[in-house]
C-alpha cells in the first residue's frame, strides 16, 4: 500500500489567464467607469487635452474649466484665483503652459476709448486654424501633365505605279473606300486611303481588274479582330504584288479601205481615195474623146 501512483499529477494545474480565464489577480485594479449619458450641462473634451503629457494636471482642470465657460466670460488671473483655492502664481504658471501649447490666445488690443484690454481665445483643438489657413494659402497643386499620347506607327510602304494620274487615283481610293462592304474590319480613314492609293494602281497598271484587287486584299483575312487594317492591306500589296505583264510588240494599225469609185478612164469600179484614174489609166492614158 506504500506504491505511490506515478501518473497522477503532483499538485493540480491552475488555469492559464486567457480570453475564457481571466487572470483573478488583477480583475479588481484598474479603474470601473460607471457612465451615464449627459444629455444636457456637458462639454466635450479631446483625449488630446485631458491626456496631454505635457501638461501639468492644475493645466489640465483649467483649461477644461474654460472651455466649459460660455463665450464672453472672465477667465483673468484675478477671476480665477477668486474662484479656486490656487493662488495667482500657480493659475498664471497653468495659463502660460496653455498658451504655449496652443489651448490659449492672448492678445492685447486697444479699444476705442484708448485702454488696452486682453483678448483670451480658447482654443479645444490647437493648430486647427493654422492647418486651415495654411491650406488656403497652399498654391493650388499642380496637376500633372496629360501623359503625350506615342506618335502613330507609319504603316508599311507599297509599291509605286508608273503612272499616278489622278484618275487612277481616285478610282484606287473608291476600291479602298468599298472593301469594308466585303468585310466592316476594313474600315479605312481617309488619310490611310490616300496612302493606300498608290499600291493599288501599281496593280491595276498589271492589268488587274479592280474586283480582282478587291478578291486579293480581302480573302482569308485572320478571324481576330483587326488592329491596324491599313497596315495589313499595305503588308499585302507590297508581299502580294503580281509581276508585269510580258512585252508585246505593238500589232500594225489595219490596212485603210479606201472607198469604192469608177475610175474617170475607163469606167471601172476600183478603191481610191479619191476620185481619179486607176493605175492602168495612169500608165496608158485613153485618147480624149
Amino acid at each position: 500500500m506504500d506504491t505511490k501512483n506515478l501518473s497522477a499529477p503532483a499538485r493540480t494545474r491552475s488555469h492559464a489567464p486567457g480570453k475564457n480565464h481571466p487572470d483573478r489577480r488583477h480583475s479588481h485594479s484598474g479603474i470601473v467607469h460607471d457612465n451615464a449619458r449627459h444629455t444636457t450641462r456637458f462639454t466635450v473634451i479631446g483625449n488630446h487635452l485631458a491626456q496631454h503629457r505635457e501638461l501639468s494636471l492644475l493645466a489640465i482642470g483649467l483649461a477644461v474649466h474654460i472651455q466649459s465657460l460660455p463665450a464672453g466670460a472672465l477667465v483673468d488671473i484675478k477671476t480665477l484665483a477668486t474662484r479656486f483655492p490656487e493662488g495667482t502664481t500657480r493659475i498664471a504658471a497653468a495659463l502660460r503652459e496653455l498658451e504655449a501649447h496652443g489651448y490659449l490666445r492672448r492678445t492685447r488690443e486697444r479699444v476705442p476709448g484708448g485702454r488696452i484690454v486682453t483678448r483670451t481665445v480658447s482654443c479645444n483643438q490647437p493648430g486647427r486654424h493654422e492647418a486651415a489657413d495654411a491650406t488656403a494659402h497652399r498654391p493650388p497643386a499642380r496637376r500633372p501633365a496629360p501623359a503625350e499620347r506615342p506618335p502613330r506607327k507609319a504603316l508599311p510602304a507599297v509599291p509605286k505605279p508608273a503612272n499616278s494620274s489622278p484618275a487612277l487615283i481616285q478610282t484606287a481610293i473608291d476600291l479602298l473606300a468599298s472593301l469594308r462592304r466585303t468585310d466592316p474590319r476594313l474600315l479605312l480613314s481617309a488619310t490611310d486611303a490616300e496612302h493606300l492609293a498608290p499600291g493599288v494602281v501599281a496593280w491595276l497598271e498589271r492589268e488587274f481588274t479592280p474586283t480582282a484587287v478587291r478578291h486579293a486584299l480581302t480573302s482569308t483575312l485572320p478571324d481576330e479582330p483587326l488592329h491596324r487594317p491599313a497596315a495589313l492591306l499595305a503588308h499585302r500589296l507590297a508581299a502580294q504584288l503580281p509581276p508585269l505583264p510580258p512585252f508585246r510588240a505593238p500589232s500594225p494599225p489595219p490596212a485603210v479601205r479606201h472607198p469604192l469609185r469608177n475610175c474617170d478612164g475607163c469606167d471601172r469600179g476600183i478603191r481610191m481615195a479619191e476620185p481619179g484614174l486607176c493605175r492602168d489609166c495612169r500608165s496608158d492614158p485613153p485618147e480624149a474623146a
